[in-house]
């Protein structure tokens, strides 16, 4: 009897394979594997788009604005510090959030749309 496929959040949250949950999804900073190393899933076929970063922007974006403007109602502080304060947070948010969120999106379209794959990799 083979494995259970893992769930779709731990697998991608954890940027993992999303066929058997144990090998890794990215070579690279986003760079999707051909290949699973560990199960030798096809992954080729995987198309995230812009989905993840549009999930992303939202996010961070309600996140800083919201700091931003608590913070410019409490304290007023110059103008400059916003940009030393918010800029550098921004940046450090997407880029930590982007490889989860991708890798959680392409297990969810693995796991509901694996017809997709299969059809795909023939």
């Amino acid at each position: 009897m083979g494995e259970a496929a893992p769930g779709a959040l731990a697998a991608g949250l954890r940027s993992r394979c999303p066929a058997c949950g144990r090998g890794p999804l990215f070579e690279g900073f986003l760079r999707v594997r051909q290949r699973c190393p560990v199960c030798g899933a096809d992954l080729s076929a995987q198309d995230s788009g812009d989905g993840p970063v549009a999930f992303i922007i939202l996010i961070v974006g309600g996140i800083v604005v919201a700091l931003a403007l608590l913070t410019e109602v409490r304290y007023q502080p110059p103008i400059w510090l916003h940009l030393v304060l918010w800029l550098p947070l921004t940046v450090v948010l997407v880029l930590g959030l982007m490889r989860p969120f991708k890798a959680t999106l392409i297990a969810l379209q693995y796991k509901h749309r694996r017809q997709d794959f299969d059809r795909r990799a023939e």
